[in-house]
This record gives structure tokens, C-alpha cells and sequence, in this order.
């Protein structure tokens, strides 16, 4: 699912004196330009000035500020701020494992972005200033996948984050990794310098969280669109009667999801012509694909509810209102909302998924599929077809269920009890984007067997839209004959029908 990151910004501007939208993250994959409008600016300005006038008075406390972090908020921080932000920093650099995707990093700031410059964070305009020009260039901050809990907001990876925008530690840059301070004289760009409060405002939200959710969903979104488009095809090529998409039965079911996707479904299929030669009802992964499908699209609404909140919210803590002369300290940086979005998506993969593997599975076997050759081999015996991407999809489903557990369900207590209670957003949130990317295999190796039937005497089907999907398919992918590696082919055969690589 990662993007390739080009080296020109793309055209169209984020203005973060507008909403932010999930397709601004997709695109925050490559060089982006970020707006900074005087209206924004202005509020920043104002939330900065009430933040030096509350820091002068001795009498007002401000967590973070003028104090220690999490557990140790009852002691008193660093004197000076430059070295408030070294305070804030240091000790979260304690991550391991993988750098996490370059889209995912880069649409993380891309969301904090949006949040500070909502002026209740008390940051520089200079800070997001820097986000919004290293979001401009190809550099790529190298983050730890390991070490949040999605509680104080994603403070670890959002540190490392933080820090190769300083200079330290490493980044990307044209897609190689070397030390930060290299990545950004290559990118130029000028180190970000930080005091205290402006370091607590990166790392304290739920950005990684948002964005891991937020391009979840869209690969999750698109899949959900090509398996119904791959059903089609499916039962177009079968022959099968398409009343199991009849509007009075859906209509009868009572769940707009079901609707909306039988509707969609009943459009591809426009024109079909069944062969009658099929049974009365066909196996539920056909029969109740609507169902199926309509159920996920429900669960998919919940998501896309979720995810807008998030860009639309500010995770951050405390936060200022000049206008009540107030400092708030609470909680915004509880990730729970992406933790159950993500959880939701993770189960809408399974369901999606084992629905691509059972199709496939019909698809090979002679005994269901109206007489094609088993593995849709083109020789059985002397070639195998389709035999090793069925295994393939096989494991693919059961990697799925292994890791669809709920992380959401997982707290644990942390950080002397402070965070007594966690809610594993990020756990969430990048365990759906690894999923998504299965998903994405699946419908591929589905829309190759499809492609495959047709080679070997499958049904060119009769309605035009299916026909034409078919076509595409076959145009991009030679038939399988003689056997060869299909691993690229499932991966060419993904991009076609769900638009992401």
C-alpha cells in the first residue's frame, strides 16, 4: 500500500484553514504544498501570546510547561525552555522495531499539522511552519514501529518524529535512510527549533493513530468496492441469475448497507444473460454476497464517521483559550474512537478477505465452477494453474484472523499508573493498514483466477461493465500458459481493480 514518493509536490494545496479529508493523506504520501493562510496564522499567534502570558504568571500551572511528564508531573520541569524541550524528548526516544511506512509518517505530521494550526495548542507558528515546508519535499522521518500505547497521544513515534526534524536521529530522503541532519541539508531544509511547550504539542496527540486509521480505511474502502465488482464478473462468468440482488428481497432485509451495495452490484451486472445451466441457489458466497458486502459497508460508515471526527479534533494536552482566559487540562489525547475504528476495520477485513478466498476456492473446483478444469490449469497434470496462489490466499486469510484480535480490548497499566487505563489505538490502527494490504492481495489473486477462467473456457459474460473489467484484466495479464511465478501478476491484477499499490 506504501506510495512511491516522486519528487515534485502535487498541484492541488492543503489549506489548514480548511478540513482536512482522508484523500489529503493519501496524497501527503508525495511532496505536498501546505497552506498557512493569514487567518491561521492569526490564531496561532493569538494561542502563542496567551500561552507567554499564562507562563508569566507563577500562580497558573501548565503541565508540561513548567513541569515534568506523565508520572512525574508533580515535579517542576527545566528552568529555561530550550532545554524543556530536550526534557520533553529524550527519554521517549525508547521505540524499536521497523521504520513505519514512508505514507504513514509523513501523513502523521500532516495531521498534527492541522491540529496545532488550530491555534488552542500554544505552538510557534514556526513549527507549523516546518511541518508544513518538509511536507513540500520527499523527506521522511524514520519512526520506530514499536513503543506507543495511544495513550498521551503517540508520544513515542511522535518523538522520533519530532527529533529528525531537529536534526537527530535519521530520515528519508528520495527514499534513502541517513542520519536527519544529512536527510534535511539534502531536502533543504533548516533543523526545527523547538521549546518546551512546542515539543509536548507534536508528540502529545493521536496523529499516527489517525493517519495509520485514515489510510487503513481507504485501501479497506477501495478492496470493498473491487470484491463487489469481482462478484460480478463471478457470476456473470458462472452464468448465475442475479435475482439474489432482486430490490424487493433487498428492500425485505431492512439494512441500508445491503441496499446501497445491491444497488451497485445490479448496475455492474446490467445486461447479464444467465445460462441457466446453474443450480437454484448458488453457494452463500454468491447468494449472500449482498449481505456480506452491505454489513461491511455499514461497518465501513462507523469507520469513515470515526476518521472524520479525528481530523476534524484537536489531540492534544492541556489546551488554551485566549478568548476565556483558559488553560484546560484533560485527556484529548486518548485514542479510543481510531482504537474501536480500527478494530472494526480489522473485522471487516476478515470478512471481506475469506469472501475474496472462498470465490477463488469455487472458481478452481470443477465440481462448482461449470465444468472448468481444476486449478484452472490449462494442461492439469502438466500445469498447475492457479494451485500456488490458492495456497497463497489461504495463508493470507489466516495471517488475517491471527491478527484481527481487538487491540482496543488489550489495556494495560502504564507509567506508574498514570495511564491506568490505554486504549492501543496505534496497535489498532497500523495492525488494519498490514491488513489492508492482504486484503488488497486477495481481491488480486481473485481478479487473476477470473482472468485465468476466461483463458481456459470460462464465459466472456454478458454484461457490458463486467465484460469490460475482464478486458482490462486481460490486456495487463498474459494468460497462464505455461506455468510461471504469479506473484507479480497478483500484484499488477490488485492495482487494476482497486486503484492502490
Amino acid at each position: 500500500m506504501t506510495t512511491t514518493v516522486p519528487d515534485t509536490a502535487t498541484d492541488a494545496p492543503v489549506d489548514l484553514g480548511a478540513p482536512l479529508r482522508g484523500d489529503d493523506l493519501h496524497r501527503a504520501a508525495a511532496p505536498l504544498t501546505v497552506l498557512v493562510n493569514p487567518a491561521v496564522r492569526s490564531r496561532i499567534d493569538r494561542g502563542r501570546e496567551f500561552l507567554r502570558n499564562v507562563l508569566a504568571d507563577e500562580d497558573r500551572p501548565v503541565y508540561g510547561a513548567k513541569t515534568g511528564f506523565g508520572a512525574l508531573a508533580g515535579f517542576a520541569g527545566r528552568a529555561e525552555q530550550a532545554d524543556q524541550c530536550d526534557n520533553t524528548l529524550a527519554h521517549l526516544g525508547a521505540g524499536q522495531g521497523p521504520d513505519l511506512p514512508a505514507d504513514i509518517a509523513r501523513a502523521a505530521l500532516l495531521v498534527r499539522a492541522w491540529s496545532l494550526s488550530q491555534g488552542v495548542s500554544g505552538v510557534s507558528a514556526h513549527v507549523v511552519d516546518g511541518l508544513a515546508a518538509m511536507l513540500a519535499t520527499t523527506f521522511v522521518p524514520a519512526i520506530p514501529r514499536y513503543g506507543s500505547v495511544g495513550a498521551s497521544g503517540d508520544l513515542i513515534p511522535l518523538a522520533y518524529a519530532t527529533q529528525a526534524l531537529r536534526g537527530r536521529g535519521h530520515a528519508y530522503v528520495h527514499g534513502d535512510r541517513m542520519p536527519a541532519g544529512e536527510a534535511l541539508r539534502h531536502a533543504g531544509l533548516t533543523p526545527l527549533s523547538l521549546d518546551g511547550r512546542d515539543a509536548l504539542a507534536l508528540v502529545n496527540g493521536t496523529s499516527v493513530t489517525t493517519a495509520a486509521t485514515a489510510l487503513a480505511l481507504g485501501s479497506v474502502r477501495a478492496s470493498h468496492r473491487a470484491i463487489q465488482d469481482l462478484t460480478c464478473v463471478l457470476v456473470d462468468m458462472l452464468g448465475a441469475d442475479p435475482g439474489f440482488l432482486d430490490p424487493r428481497l433487498i428492500t425485505a432485509y431492512g439494512h441500508a448497507g445491503a441496499t446501497a451495495v445491491a444497488d451497485r452490484m445490479r448496475g455492474t451486472l446490467s445486461g447479464i444473460v444467465p445460462s441457466g445451466a446453474r443450480p437454484l441457489q448458488e453457494p452463500y458466497s454468491i447468494r449472500c454476497s449482498p449481505q456480506l458486502l452491505g454489513a461491511a459497508e455499514d461497518a465501513l460508515r462507523y469507520v469513515d464517521g470515526i476518521v472524520a471526527a479525528d481530523l476534524a479534533g484537536v489531540s492534544d494536552n492541556p489546551l488554551f483559550f485566549p478568548a476565556d482566559d483558559l488553560v484546560t487540562h484533560g485527556g484529548n489525547f486518548f485514542g479510543q474512537p481510531a482504537a474501536f475504528a480500527a478494530d472494526v476495520l480489522a473485522m471487516v477485513t476478515a470478512s471481506l478477505g475469506n469472501l475474496a478466498e472462498r470465490q477463488l476456492d469455487l472458481l478452481v473446483d470443477p465440481v462448482r465452477n461449470t465444468g472448468l478444469p481444476p486449478m484452472l490449469a490449462a494442461g492439469p497434470g502438466r500445469q498447475h494453474g492457479l494451485q500456488g496462489v490458492q495456497l497463497a490466499t489461504t495463508a493470507f486469510v489466516a495471517e488475517i484472523r491471527r491478527l484481527a484480535v481487538p487491540a482496543s480490548t488489550q489495556s494495560l497499566p502504564t507509567n506508574l499508573h498514570n495511564q491506568d487505563v490505554v486504549p492501543f489505538g496505534t496497535q489498532a490502527a497500523l495492525r488494519a493498514y498490514d491488513l489492508a494490504e492482504l486484503l488488497r492481495l486477495l481481491c488480486g489473486s481473485l481478479a487473476l483466477g477470473l482472468r485465468q477462467a476466461l483463458h481456459v473456457g470460462g464465459r466472456r459474460p454478458t454484461a457490458p461493465r463486467c465484460a469490460a473489467l475482464l478486458d482490462t484484466l486481460a490486456r495487463a495479464i498474459r494468460p497462464v500458459d505455461p506455468d510461471r511465478p504469479l506473484d507479480a501478476d497478483v500484484r499488477v491484477a490488485a492495482e487494476l481493480v482497486t486503484g492502490y499499490r
